[in-house]
C-alpha cells in the first residue's frame, strides 16, 4: 500500500494506492506541521484516525508533502515519527512546495509555483528542479497574501478602530474577540497560524465591501512584490497556485496578477489529486 499525503498547517490529506494505481482510500487528518506541533500531538493525530490506525502495518512506502518541512531538522523529525507508526514503511517527506509543483506544472516545463492558504510560499520550477529566493522565517514575519496574514490584518484593524464601523460590526457578532480570547488562542494553544486563518473567512464572505476589497487586494500585491518578483522570468512564465485563499479569492488574485503583466496559471485549492496523478504516472 502507498500513503500520498497532502499536509498543510490546517488539515491533511491522505490517499492510500495498491501497486495497480487504485484508490484504497481517502481520509483527512488535522494538520502536521512539525514547525509548530510536538511529537506528541502528532503522534496522537495519525492514532485518532482509524483508516491509518488499521492499515498502519500495510503501508510499504509513504510520500508526505507538507507545511514546515523546509529543513532537514523537520524532514528528520517528522520521518523518526512515521517510522515508528509504519513500521514497513519506506517515508519520503518533502515540503508541500513539491506538492504545489506537481500537482500544477509538467515535468520538464517551467512555472512560478506559489502556495496562497494558511501559509504562503513561492518557488521557481525549471521543469526539474525547485528554487526559491525566499526562505521562511515562519508565520510571524513572513507569509503575505495568506490565510493568517489576513486574519491578523482583521484583528489588527479591528483593535486599533481602523475596520469601518459597519464591518466590525458585523466581524465582532461571528467571532470571539475578546482579547483573552484572543491571546489563548495565540500564545496558548497550538497552531496560531491556523487559528489566524479561519478570520480570513470573514474577509472572503465580504469581499465584495470596499475595506475588504482594499485588504485583499494590498495583500496580493504585497505577495507579488515581496515573493514572485524576486524571479527574473516572474513575466515571462505562468505563476500557478495551490491554497484555499488562491481558490476563494480567484478572480481578486487574477486581477492582481494581470495588473502586474503576469501570466495567470493553473489555480488548484488542493493539490491532492495532482499529486495521486503523478504518482500514479510515476509508480
Amino acid at each position: 500500500m502507498i500513503l500520498i499525503v497532502d499536509s498543510g498547517a490546517t488539515k491533511s490529506d491522505w490517499i492510500a494506492l495498491n501497486e495497480n494505481g487504485e484508490q484504497l482510500f481517502l481520509t483527512q487528518t488535522l494538520g502536521l506541521s512539525p514547525e509548530v506541533l510536538t511529537k506528541d500531538v502528532i503522534e496522537d493525530r495519525l492514532a485518532n484516525n482509524f483508516e491509518l490506525s488499521k492499515n498502519r502495518d500495510k503501508v510499504s512506502h509513504l510520500y508526505f508533502y507538507g507545511a514546515g518541512c523546509g529543513t532537514d531538522r523537520m524532514k528528520l523529525f517528522l520521518k523518526g515519527i512515521f517510522k515508528d507508526f509504519f513500521p514497513n514503511a519506506k517515508a519520503d517527506v518533502k515540503e508541500d512546495t513539491y506538492a504545489a509543483i506537481f500537482a500544477t506544472t509538467k515535468v520538464g516545463h517551467q512555472g512560478i509555483v506559489c502556495i496562497l492558504g494558511t501559509g504562503s510560499n513561492c518557488s521557481y520550477y525549471d521543469g526539474n528542479q525547485l528554487f526559491q529566493k525566499v526562505t521562511s522565517l515562519g508565520y510571524i514575519p513572513m507569509d503575505d497574501g495568506s490565510g493568517n496574514f489576513f486574519g491578523r490584518k482583521l484583528i489588527r484593524d479591528y483593535y486599533f478602530h481602523k475596520m469601518p464601523a459597519d464591518l466590525a460590526h458585523k466581524f465582532a457578532k461571528q467571532h470571539d474577540l475578546d482579547a483573552d480570547v484572543i491571546k489563548e488562542n495565540l500564545y496558548k494553544q497550538p497552531n496560531p497560524n491556523t487559528y489566524l486563518a479561519t478570520f480570513a473567512r470573514f474577509l472572503i464572505e465580504n469581499k465584495e465591501h470596499p475595506y475588504a476589497k482594499g485588504v485583499i487586494d494590498k495583500g496580493f500585491q504585497q505577495f507579488i512584490n515581496n515573493y514572485v518578483m524576486q524571479f527574473e522570468l516572474a513575466t515571462k512564465v505562468p505563476i500557478n497556485f495551490v491554497g484555499s485563499i488562491a481558490h476563494y479569492l480567484r478572480d481578486e488574485l487574477t486581477s492582481v496578477l494581470l495588473r502586474n503583466d503576469l501570466i495567470v496559471g493553473v489555480i488548484r485549492q488542493r493539490p491532492i489529486e495532482g499529486l495521486v496523478d503523478f504518482h500514479r504516472a510515476n509508480m
